[in-house]
């Protein structure tokens, strides 16, 4: 027997990446005292898309970003003076390493979208992350709001291309990087 539900669960459970963007990133507004402090995130989005283009597999997306919030919650646990992006920027070198290694043992050239474009992107969200944690609170708050504004737009460009990382992932690091950045707006405008 059916219900006249169960289309609007059906649809609900087609976007279940939105659901878990807005989860997380409300887990990621509940700790934060500055915005600045979330550039270990910025960071890891980044190394996110390149450690898929890297391993040459859309699939391993979620795996890869499970590893980074690992790092993340790791470096965090170990030392809490140590800042967790560069953990995960070292993350992203070894894995553009293996992706290079891998690319010229199979003697191919790897396609512009994946690996070198990812490596670009990695080198530009990664330079936001990083200065964002010299310079004074207020614009490294506006800094990683604007970089996480800039991956959601590289969420959009990929889930349309459907090409790099899954879609469910673009589609979760839309909504979690839209939310954190206005969060983060909001919360140093009050401040």
């Amino acid at each position: 027997m059916t219900t006249e539900a169960d289309p609007a669960i059906g649809r609900v459970l087609r976007h279940w990446p939105v659901l878990a963007g807005l989860g997380a990133a409300a887990l990621v507004v509940l700790g934060m005292a500055t915005g600045a402090e979330v550039a270990k995130a910025l960071a890891a989005s980044a190394v996110v898309y390149l450690g898929a283009a890297a391993l040459g597999s859309r699939s391993a997306t979620w795996p890869v970003f499970f590893v980074t919030l690992a790092v993340i919650v790791a470096a965090d646990l170990i030392d809490e003076d140590f800042e967790a992006t560069w953990a995960v920027l070292g993350l992203g070198v070894l894995l553009g390493g293996y992706g290079l290694v891998r690319s010229l043992r199979a003697g191919t050239r790897p396609d512009f979208a994946g690996l070198p474009l990812q490596s670009l992107a990695l080198l530009g969200f990664g330079a936001a992350a990083t200065v964002a944690l010299f310079v004074d609170v207020t614009a490294g708050s506006y800094l990683v709001a604007l970089g996480l504004l800039g991956h959601a737009a590289w969420d959009v460009y990929h889930y349309r291309a459907d090409r790099v990382v899954s879609r469910s992932l673009a589609e979760f690091c839309f909504v979690l990087d839209t939310a954190v950045a206005v969060a983060i707006i909001v919360l140093t405008i009050r401040s």
